[in-house]
This record gives C-alpha cells, structure tokens and sequence, in this order.
C-alpha cells in the first residue's frame, strides 16, 4: 500500500513493542528475529565495538548540545579525599589515615573553585565554564558541590568500575553520565575543557593530567590553564626538575602548568587568561 502524507511512520519504540507481541513460534524465539537495535546479545558483541564507542561519544554530546554548552572547567583529583571532619573511609593504616586527613582541605578549596568557575558560568546563562567532574566522591563531590551551593547546573562523567561507583548526590541528573570505556569518557572530559584543575588524587587523577599535559604539548589540545592543586604535594610526588635535567622533556615544558595552593588562586589564573570579571563569593 502506498504511503500518503497522512499515513503516520512508526517509531523504533512502536516496532520494539510489536516485535515483542508476536506470536510465539519457532522462527520469533531465535535470535535472528531480534530487531538489530534491541538486540542485546548483538549490540554488546565484540565485532560491534565501534558502534559502542560511537553510542557512548554521541549520547553526551547531543546533550550537551542541546543544553548549549559550549564549554567546561573540570576538576580532577582524588576518590578518596575526605570533606573535612568526615572519616578517612579509604585509609588502610595509621598514616594513610592521619595524611588522607591532612588532604581534606583540598576538598575544601576545590568546592571553593567551582563556585568561582560556577558563578562565572551563570553570566554566560550557563553556556561556558560549567563544572564538570568525574561524577564520584571525595575531589570529584567537592567539585559539583561547589556548583550546586551556588544553584549552577554541572555534569558528572561516571564509569562502571569493578567496585561499583554511585554518581555523587550534587550532580545535575539531566548531565550525570555514564561509560563503559575510558576512551569515550576521557573525550568528554577534554573536548570542551576551557580549563583543569588537578587536586591530589592516585593513579587515575596522575593519568588524567599527564594526559591532558600531553596533549597541550603536542599541540593536539589548545593551550587551557592547566593547575596543579598543592604544591607540597606535587613536589614531593613527581620531580619534574628531574625530567627536565634528564632532556625527557624540554625545559619550559612545567611552564604548561601552574602549581597553586588556593581556590581564589587557582581561579585568579583563570581569570587573566581569559580576561574575565572579578568574581566574589559569600563567606563561608
């Protein structure tokens, strides 16, 4: 029958529902009769990879465009940082307790900075610098709430981890995500990035900045502030003098970043590079 302008088209949905009415024969319960797109076994199969990647690299960034983002500050840094007063849940000994402790200041100073960058944000209609995070706790909790003490919408890029990873309570749940694959997820984290800020963190937040360090180097990324969160403690745990003496690396290549010790400093570079208004927060 040919179709007139009046004739509706059926959605995927409609065919999904149909498909699961049929009648039950031979041919409906074999696998083959899946509709391809709501076929589980199909879509998670290792030849369909490429899609996968391409699925997990599109559902935020139709989102994101269709909230008008434009652009993003993203705060990295420790799981296992603890707000202030808060038990050091992750410590397994006496020192790591007293030392995790020690570092919940920094889950301080990074809520501090995203409320600078969220407020920022708010003149723009929360179209550029929007917090956004890996979505987990400790630095990554502080960072969303920061932006929700101050009412701004932010994003939260989560990853299935073998320990299973609850999205922290601060996200805005219309741009809190979920991955399967680093790759797709590091993507987000970058590709708007006007500025990142690393707090002291593991291996994850170290590979999270060598990476974006890399690919500033190379050219691949623009130049973006680039902070260091704690100087005694970046000094202590990577030598970069040392690399530069070594010839690994050029001897202006630490002038990619800047190591600070405060919110209010942290932002301040942010702030003269990209020539914005002075930004003032309530006490407290």
């Amino acid at each position: 029958m040919a179709r007139t302008r009046h004739t509706p088209l059926r959605t995927s949905a409609e065919d999904i529902d149909a498909a699961k009415h049929a009648a039950e024969t031979d041919q409906t319960r074999a696998p083959a009769f899946r509709l391809a797109f709501a076929d589980d076994d199909f879509l998670t199969s290792e030849d369909l990879r490429g899609v996968r990647f391409q699925l997990e690299y599109l559902k935020p960034e139709f989102e994101l465009r269709r909230r008008g983002i434009n652009s993003t500050v993203v705060l990295f840094g420790g799981a296992r940082i603890p707000e202030p007063g808060k038990p050091a849940w992750a410590a397994r000994n006496e020192v790591q307790k007293k030392n995790l402790e020690l570092a919940s200041k920094y889950y301080d100073e990074a809520r501090r900075f995203a409320q600078y960058a969220s407020v920022t944000s708010q003149a723009t209609g929360y179209k550029d610098f929007v917090v956004t995070t890996g979505g987990g706790p400790g630095v990554m909790e502080a960072g969303n709430r920061g932006a929700a003490d101050v009412g701004a919408p932010n994003i939260g890029l989560n990853i299935v981890l073998p320990h299973e990873q609850t999205p922290n309570a601060y996200i805005t749940p219309d741009l809190c995500f979920n991955f399967h694959y680093f790759a797709t997820r590091k993507i987000h984290f970058l590709l708007r990035a006007r500025a990142v800020a690393i707090f002291p963190g593991g291996f994850g937040t170290m590979d999270e900045f060598f990476e974006t360090l890399t690919l500033i180097q190379t050219g691949r990324m623009d130049r973006v502030p680039l902070l260091l969160f704690g100087g005694e403690f970046w000094k202590k745990i990577i030598n970069f003098d040392a690399l530069a003496e070594a010839g690994t690396i050029s001897p202006d290549d630490p002038n990619l970043f800047t190591i600070v010790d405060s919110a209010e400093e942290g932002w301040d570079v942010v702030r003269r590079h990209y020539k914005l208004p002075a930004v003032k927060l309530k006490a407290g």
